[in-house]
């Protein structure tokens, strides 16, 4: 792993140092296009006042060049530091000082390529465009059902912080204040210093949390969204300070209101004309993306140009930007690329770009800075450790909370470049904005390694635990995994999605994740670095992957989402089938899932018989099974005559068969999210040895207590549904496998759906003589049986395997 990450580093290098050659060239050619180069020299500079040549045209190459530079080197930083587990915004701010005038910028040479007075508008332009679609994309990815179940506590734990920090900051304030002599402007410094202490920068918690890989746990979604308040709420601090300095800046503050308005009502309205418009595309064109992009960048401009800040609006049309169907998709297909690739990293770097240590010449100066440290973090760390104790979250919880809610460089940039515009603002000259950009600095570069260390330390207790059904409790979050290979497998996937979403005591969230197999003349083609491409070749690019199958898998999912108004998220895989399996291994651990859904390699031909299709799918269902860090089911899919998705006019019979064992107890937890659906019948059936036989009493302790468990499973399950009327329940008394064959025999075409357990039952006598029909081991005795054509039944078949959560229980069953 080690050589793959530096080979695909050093890939990463040489592609950021060719594409900035590549625009300086493009660059040059056009200045010497017309002109000889004494002519481009002189028609592309000019004399400032002070009677230095300043550039009008290269700011731009310069600033290219130096956010290339930025890139290479924090990849070098990211490859040193990942090993010690710091997180990439920690390796890119370091970038940002290796090449500020703390260090490298000292030198003359390179002070003057990279610290130019035309290359400031670059800059703030750049950081303007980048703030505004970091927001709207934060807005537009935001889980809104979490925050909706988590408002309130989330809410507490961000005033908590809040709170404790406005009280820091007015302390603050009057040190400052008593410091630099500040006669005027005291209200503006006083909320600039509680914005300072208070605020907690929401794309950097998120960089944070996906970094450490806790974006999809509760610890890191609440992390964000307390964030997300606590960055908004200061936000909207400055703005009504803002309001109420002037009569005229009230009134704009109306009229952007209403104008943020009017943009959402447009925004929803083009979104399903463009969906209904690229019905049969993958995504929107480039022009349609940019109609919704210019307005949104207009109106953050004209919002910012009033002295306003715009983040507040940026974020709510994100928010409220409809989600459903290929306008969404699109934009965050190309969104989050660049803004994780490109805009962050740059992002990042140019907060460190700004940091001069200089300003740390005297006791004085070292002494403020430790001191609005040490408020800073304690502020965080007392509040929020206030507000978890209030909403009973754990301590071990609230600690990492406090230190991901002190991470810092969003709001307090753009208040203090603001500020700095406002010749009204007597006492903020650089002393004072080197105070802020040396504190947002620190306090990232110190608390992001201590949390690192903190999950790291607590690794155990952050892991995720949901990794089957069966131990889940009821109310707990339902996190599924549908995987399909091409459209055939689609319909029959979304069938059983909205089967298990009927469930109302726990909230679901549900993917769907496209595996495409990477053709074998590309497998070494991926490996090549980009001057040893050929001609016209470009990297290898997933989203080319997959042909009209895509847009196949996108009208199917949109048109369930339409109909049911459920959101899934989708994903695609693009690998060989080697490796494919650990790809879905990094995904399901990534989103921490409860279980997976596979595709059984044959599926049913016009004749009803089931034909095998590519080994590839078996053998990565079999490495699934072994390695899947949660539970899996493999879907036997009969479309004909099997399970259709439960409707008005398709009303569905489904039998979970429950033998006993961790597997069928996993099988009937997952059947029980199907017993609310009011177009399906749910019967379980329960099959037991008759207690004449006395060989078939249990013996061993490991068995007695598996007897005992799933006789407590049953039973609870019989007094929440059974006995309320809500499924069926037949028992089927056996002595051997003979008399278990015939009864499933029986069964026929009774059911358009078996739900059964993989195996772990055991030497059990009800299945011991079935394995001589065994033809897929995978899908255990029961499952293969009834998948294969011994029974003649024509029902689809769901086996379900649970997460084996001990080394002893990954051998086969």
């Amino acid at each position: 792993m080690n050589s793959i990450n530096l080979k695909h580093s050093f890939h990463y290098f040489l592609h950021c140092t060719f594409c900035s050659l590549q625009l300086l060239n493009y660059w040059t050619y056009l200045c010497c296009f017309k002109m000889n180069m004494d002519q481009a020299k002189r028609a592309m500079c000019t004399y400032g006042s002070a009677g230095h040549l300043v550039d009008s045209i290269n700011p731009l190459i310069t600033t290219t060049l130096q956010a290339s530079c930025m890139l290479v080197i924090a990849q070098f930083f990211n490859l040193v530091l990942k090993h010690l587990g710091q997180p990439g915004p920690i390796a890119q701010i370091l970038a940002g000082i290796v090449l500020s005038p703390t260090l490298l910028s000292r030198i003359d040479k390179v002070r003057e390529f990279f610290i130019q007075s035309t290359s400031a508008n670059w800059y703030e332009t750049y950081q303007s465009i980048f703030g505004i679609l970091l927001m709207f994309w934060i807005g537009l990815e935001l889980d809104i059902p979490y925050v909706r179940r988590n408002l309130r506590k989330a809410t507490v734990i961000s005033l908590g912080g809040l709170s404790a920090c406005t009280i820091f900051g007015i302390i603050m304030s009057a040190y400052i204040i008593h410091l630099f002599q500040v006669k005027t402007g005291l209200f503006s410094l006083i909320t600039l210093f509680i914005v300072i202490l208070a605020n907690s920068a929401s794309p950097v918690v998120i960089r944070m949390a996906d970094e450490q890989k806790i974006r999809t746990a509760d610890i890191g979604r609440l992390a964000i969204c307390s964030s997300l308040i606590n960055e908004l709420s200061c936000v909207l601090l400055i703005s009504t300070s803002w309001c109420f300095n002037a009569p005229r800046n009230f009134g704009f503050g109306v009229l952007y209101f209403f104008a943020t308005l009017v943009l959402i009502v447009l925004n929803y309205y083009f979104a399903l004309w463009c969906n209904k418009r690229n019905r049969n595309q993958k995504y929107l064109s480039n022009t349609e993306v940019l109609v919704i992009l210019v307005p949104l960048i207009s109106l953050a401009f004209l919002i910012e140009g009033s002295g306003f800040n715009s983040t507040i609006t940026c974020f709510l049309i994100g928010l409220l930007f409809p989600r459903k169907g290929k306008t969404t998709r699109t934009l965050l297909h190309k969104l989050t690329y660049a803004i994780n690739n490109f805009v962050l990293p740059i992002y990042f770097g140019y907060i460190g770009f700004q940091v001069n240590v200089t300003y740390l010449d005297s006791y004085t100066n070292i002494i403020t800075v430790l001191l609005m440290f040490v408020l800073s973090c304690g502020g965080k760390i007392i509040g929020t450790l206030i507000g978890c104790h209030y909403s009973k979250t754990p301590t071990d919880e609230g600690i990492l909370l406090s230190l991901l809610l002190n991470l810092k460089g969003h709001v307090e940039l753009l208040v203090i470049t603001a500020m700095s515009k406002k010749r009204a603002i007597d006492w903020l000259d650089q002393r004072i904005y080197n105070l802020v950009i040396i504190e947002v600095v620190l306090n990232t570069i110190i608390v992001g390694p201590a949390a690192s260390l903190v999950l790291r330390a607590k690794e155990e207790h952050f892991a995720h635990k949901l990794t089957s059904l069966e131990l889940a409790e009821p109310e707990s979050e339902f996190r599924v995994l549908l995987c399909v290979y091409d459209p055939r497998h689609i319909s029959s996937k979304l069938g059983l999605f909205s089967a298990l979403s009927e469930f109302q005591m726990s909230p679901m969230s549900a993917y769907l994740m496209h595996l495409v197999e990477l053709p074998k003349k590309n497998h070494k083609r991926e490996e090549l670095m980009y001057y040893q491409l050929h001609d016209g070749e470009q990297y290898i690019d997933e989203d080319d992957y997959g042909g009209n199958d895509v847009l196949e898998i996108n009208n199917s999912v949109d048109a369930l989402t339409l109909e049911t108004e459920y959101l899934i998220h989708q994903r695609k895989v693009v690998s060989s089938f080697a490796k494919m399996y650990d790809d879905v291994c990094d995904d399901i651990e990534d989103l921490r899932l409860s279980i997976v859904f596979l595709t059984f390699h044959k599926h049913q031909r016009l004749d009803g018989k089931m034909e095998s299709g590519e080994e590839g799918i078996r053998t990565t269902n079999q490495k699934l099974l072994r390695h899947a860090p949660c539970s899996v089911g493999i879907y036997v899919v009969r479309g004909q005559t099997g399970f259709q998705q439960p409707s008005l006019r398709s009303t569905q019979s489904v039998a979970v068969l429950f033998f006993g064992g961790p597997d069928d107890r996993e099988a009937l937890a997952c059947a029980r999210r199907m017993a609310p659906h009011p177009h399906i019948n749910l019967t379980l059936i329960h099959f037991q040895l008759r207690s004449s036989d006395p060989h078939n009493e249990v013996t061993s302790a490991d068995d007695h207590a598996e007897d005992e468990l799933d006789k407590a499973f049953v039973e609870e399950f019989y007094e929440s549904y059974v006995s309320t009327g809500k499924v069926g329940y037949l028992q089927k008394l056996v002595n051997d496998g003979t008399q278990t064959m015939e009864a499933l025999r029986d069964m026929g075409d009774m059911y358009s759906l078996l739900i059964v357990g993989r195996g772990g039952r055991g030497e059990s006598p009800m299945t011991t003589d079935l394995s001589d029909w065994e033809e897929c081991p995978e899908l255990g005795t029961v499952g293969d049986l009834l998948s294969s054509l011994e029974l003649n039944i024509t029902s689809s078949v769901l086996v379900i395997q649970q997460h084996r959560h001990s080394r002893q229980h990954l051998r086969d069953d």
